[in-house]
């Protein structure tokens, strides 16, 4: 089982399967990797040598944002936004769909369980 970037990559699944375990990696940005480590689409992880992790887990490092970096830069811009006030950061700040959802109804993944009104008759 090989570790990248502080996460373990299951070794049954092919290579480009398995970077994407990692958090700020999809599958574009998978494929660019191995092609820039010229490992072939078809390779699975325990198939891989040592060597050709460790020039897997270079080139993540030079050229790409993952894991709790990226987390703790998507957290600071969003606490940018609130702290300024915008309508983004309200919103943030309030618990509701940020990018111009309808809230009459649905939003209910944002705004958690729906709460009973008290007193409401027919």
């Amino acid at each position: 089982m090989a570790r990248i970037a502080g996460v373990n990559i299951p070794s049954n699944k092919r290579v480009e399967i398995g970077l994407t375990y990692i958090f700020g990696i999809g599958r574009t940005k998978a494929v660019e990797i191995c092609n820039k480590a010229s490992i072939p689409s078809e390779r699975r992880v325990n198939e891989l040598a040592d060597s050709e992790v460790i020039q897997i887990r270079e080139i993540i490092d030079n050229d790409y944002l993952v894991e709790g970096d990226l987390r703790r830069e998507t957290s600071m811009n969003i606490k940018r936004l609130m702290d300024l006030g915008c309508y983004r950061g309200l919103r943030h700040r309030r618990g509701l769909p940020v990018r111009g959802q309808r809230t009459h109804t649905n939003a209910r993944t944002r705004k958690g369980p729906a709460r009973a009104i008290a007193g409401k008759k027919k």
